[in-house]
Order: structure tokens, then sequence, then C-alpha cells
């Protein structure tokens, strides 16, 4: 499990020719189906897109790496060939919207772990312009919330520990490796002094 987890990273370059059976795509969110979610209320729902047309219509709407500012996202013959998007059906949502992004943090998790245990990457992309909501016929309970781009990784991710100053930034080398600094777990280990019990006057 430490190894998937490790190996289960963003990639944003792909083998673009290389494509995902529908099968496995639909396993895929299966497995993000199963996650745990606040009051069970299920809200969200997933379309699968393959289709080459569509999905190069999707990509000019997508931000791809904040850090990266002179690097506008994977060039033809790296861009991902299937997208899920992941939609948020409001007449489902009984808990809050807050609630509702918790359960997608785990239902990605789960695919994406699921997606890399066959070799498959994938980039859960938040920044994209709302705009791309005029690319379907959109019920009007149902909104974007986040865009997952798939393929089979066509770069390399290296994790390294945090540099002294902090710079969580990550980087890309003259090679083009992807380097990605992670706080150390002694760093996340917190330990709290007590707070006093109320006395009573």
């Amino acid at each position: 499990m430490r190894e998937l987890i490790e190996k289960t990273r963003t990639f944003r370059r792909f083998h673009e020719e290389k494509d995902i059976a529908p099968e496995t795509l639909e396993n895929l969110v299966n497995l993000a189906r199963l996650g745990g979610s606040a009051r069970n209320q299920q809200p969200w729902q997933y379309m699968i897109v393959t289709d080459k047309s569509l999905c190069q219509k999707i990509f000019p709407y997508l931000g791809w790496a904040g850090y990266l500012s002179d690097w506008k996202g994977p060039v033809a013959g790296e861009q991902p060939n299937c997208y899920v998007l992941c939609l948020l059906n409001h007449d489902w949502l009984k808990g809050s919207e807050k609630e509702a992004q918790f359960d997608l943090g785990i239902a990605t998790q789960n695919f994406l772990l699921g997606a890399m245990e066959l070799g498959i990457g994938g980039c859960r992309i938040g920044a994209f312009s709302p705009k791309i909501k005029e690319l379907f016929v959109m019920p009007e309970a149902l909104e974007i919330s986040l865009v997952l781009a798939l393929g089979y990784p066509a770069e390399t991710v290296c994790l390294e520990s945090l540099p002294a100053e902090n710079d969580i930034k990550y980087w890309r080398d003259e090679n083009q490796i992807h380097h990605l600094p992670k706080r150390s777990l002694e760093d996340l280990l917190v330990s709290l002094e007590q707070a006093r019990p109320f006395e009573l006057k």
C-alpha cells in the first residue's frame, strides 16, 4: 500500500496515443463510488470523456501547473486522451457543500490509487474556466467541480525532502524530471499541551 501511495503522484504529461479501455474507466469510477461519504449522501456523479474531439475541446479550458508559470500544459502528443468530469448533484446534496468536497477527495484518491495500480496516472484539475460547461447541455442540478485528466504517464515525478527554507514549490530540472518536495513525518507530528480543566467557582 505504501509503495502504491508513493507512486500515485500528479502526472501532467501522458502517452497520448495509448487509450484507456472503457471498462477500466468504469471500474475506476466504481472505486470512487465505494468511498466514504458524510451523511452517506453520495452527491457525486461522473462523466467519462474519451472522444478525441471532445477531449481537444476540453483541453484549452484547463489550468495545469500554477508553480510552473512558463509552462502552459502538455504539448500535442502528451495531452490526456481521457477526462472524468466530477459533477456535484445538488438534488442529492443533503449536507453542506464543504462535506461534499471532503467526499470528493476520498473518491478521487480511490480512483487514482486504482488507476496507478494499472499504470495509469492522473491530474486533479480544479483550475478551469467556467465556460467549460458550455460544451455540454448541463442540467440545472449538476455542477462541474473537478476535472480528472488521465493517461499513461510520460514523465517522472520524484519525491524529495522539503528544503531548509520550506519552499513547497514543485519544479522541473533540465531533463524535465518533476521534483515534488514533501514535509517530513517529524514536521507533521504535533504534541499539544493539554488545556487545564475548567475550575468551578
